[in-house]
C-alpha cells in the first residue's frame, strides 16, 4: 500500500522503516524541506532496535506530490505542526483516501475534518492514541527505533467508518489497535502529555543545563507518584464521560513488557532490563513545547466543561508558562479554531461521533 508520510522525524523515519519492513511503499514528505534532503539524494534510510535495516523511502518535494498516488495520508508531526500539515493537506486529499493522525491531540481530527467539510468532503480520520513507533532519529539518514507498541488505541471519524479505519490500520501496521467508541475517547487516552509534563518538570534544570540523563533511572517514586496522581485526574474526566481508558500503570505494562506495579517501580525494572533512554537535552522539547499547549491544555479544559477540574494539569500548564516565560494556553492553534469552550458536552460527544457536516454544534 501508498502511504505518504507526513513529517520526517523519529516518528515519520520510524514509520518508513515498518512500513517498508512490511512491503509497504512510503512517501517522506518533510515540510520544511530539510530532514529528507539526504535521502533525496540517494541515501538510504537506516533502521536500528526494535526495526532494523535499510530502505529506500521515494522522498516528496511537496504535500501535493506525497499526496499524489497515496492511498493513505499519515500524519507524523508533532501537535505544533498540525494545523499547517492540515492546511497543507486539505486541497489535495480525495475521496478515496483515507487519513491517519499518529498520537492524535487537541481534536486535531475535528480541525481537517473541518477544513475538508469546506470542500464538500468527508473520509475517514483515524486517530491514535500514541504512536506505534518510539524512539530518537540520530541523524537525516537514521533513526532508532526504541519500541513497538503493542497496543495502541484508535477511533475513526466519522464512527460509521470505523471498521474501514481498524482495517487499513492492521494491514499497515499490523494487530496491535484497541478500537475505542469514539473521537473524544481517544482524546482522554493519549498519557504522554500528562507523563512528559511531569518528567520533564522534575528534572528541568538538567534539561536547561543540557546533561545526559537517564529518563528512567530518574523516574523515581516521588516522580512516579506525581505521574499516577496526573492519572488520577485525567481517570476522573473520563468515568465523567462514561469512557474507559488505560490506566497510566496498563500503559506502560503494555507498552513497555514490565510487570504492573507503581510508576517508580516498572522504571526501574526497565532500567535494570537496559533499557533506559535519555532525557531531554534541551528546553526546547516536545515534552513541553508540543504536550503542554496540545495535551494539557485540552485536557484541563475537558476537566472544566465536565465539571470535574484537573487542578495539577491547570497547576502544571501554570508552572511551566512561567519557568519558559511564555502563555503555553496560547500556543494551541486549534481550540480557538473549533470552538470547543463554547459547545456543550452533548454537541462535543455528536461531533467526535458523527463528523463536522452532519453535526452543527452549539
Amino acid at each position: 500500500m501508498r502511504v505518504a508520510i507526513l513529517g520526517a522525524g523519529a516518528i515519520g523515519f520510524g514509520g518508513a522503516a515498518f512500513l517498508s519492513e512490511r512491503g509497504h511503499e512510503p512517501i517522506l514528505w518533510s515540510p520544511s524541506g530539510k530532514r529528507t534532503v539526504e535521502l533525496a539524494a540517494g541515501a538510504p534510510l537506516t533502521a536500528m532496535g526494535a526495526v532494523a535495516g535499510i530502505s529506500h523511502p521515494k522522498i516528496a518535494e511537496t504535500c501535493a506530490e506525497a499526496l499524489a498516488d497515496a492511498e493513505v495520508a499519515f500524519v507524523t508531526l508533532p501537535g505544533n505542526g498540525h494545523r499547517a500539515v492540515f492546511a497543507a493537506m486539505a486541497p489535495y486529499l480525495r475521496a478515496d483516501q483515507i487519513v491517519i493522525i499518529s498520537g492524535h491531540l487537541s481534536f486535531g481530527a475535528l480541525y481537517l475534518a473541518k477544513l475538508l467539510a469546506e470542500r464538500g468532503l468527508e473520509i475517514p480520520i483515524v486517530a491514535w492514541g500514541t504512536t506505534v513507533t518510539t524512539g530518537r532519529q540520530r541523524s537525516l539518514t537514521e533513526v532508532n527505533v526504541s519500541n513497538l507498541r503493542r497496543k495502541v488505541d484508535v477511533a475513526t471519524l466519522p464512527l460509521s467508518a470505523s471498521d474501514r479505519g481498524l482495517a487499513i490500520c492492521t494491514e499497515l501496521f499490523g494487530e496491535r489497535f484497541v478500537p475505542r467508541s469514539d473521537l473524544l475517547a481517544i482524546a482522554v487516552s493519549n498519557l504522554n502529555p500528562q507523563n512528559h509534563m511531569g518528567i520533564a518538570l522534575c528534572n528541568l534544570t538538567r534539561m536547561e543545563r543540557g546533561e545526559a540523563w537517564g529518563q528512567n533511572e530518574n523516574l523515581t517514586d516521588a516522580v512516579g507518584r506525581l505521574l499516577e496522581a496526573l492519572d488520577a485526574e485525567r481517570l476522573a474526566i473520563a468515568g465523567k464521560l462514561g469512557l474507559q481508558v488505560r490506566t497510566v500503570r496498563e500503559h506502560y505494562h503494555l507498552s513497555f513488557h514490565v510487570p504492573m506495579a507503581p510508576i517508580g517501580e516498572m522504571s526501574r525494572a526497565l532500567q535494570e532490563r537496559g533499557e533506559g533512554t535519555f532525557g531531554p537535552t534541551s528546553l526546547d522539547t516536545r515534552y513541553v513545547t508540543e504536550d503542554v499547549p496540545f495535551g494539557l491544555v485540552p485536557s484541563a479544559l475537558l476537566g472544566r466543561l465536565v465539571g470535574v477540574p484537573a487542578t495539577l494539569h491547570e497547576s502544571g500548564i501554570a508552572i511551566l508558562s512561567a519557568l519558559y516565560g511564555r502563555d503555553f494556553r496560547g500556543d494551541n492553534d486549534l481550540l480557538p479554531a473549533l470552538g470547543i469552550e463554547n459547545m456543550s458536552v452533548e454537541a462535543l460527544r455528536a461531533l467526535c461521533r458523527d463528523g463536522w457536516r452532519e453535526t452543527q454544534p452549539r
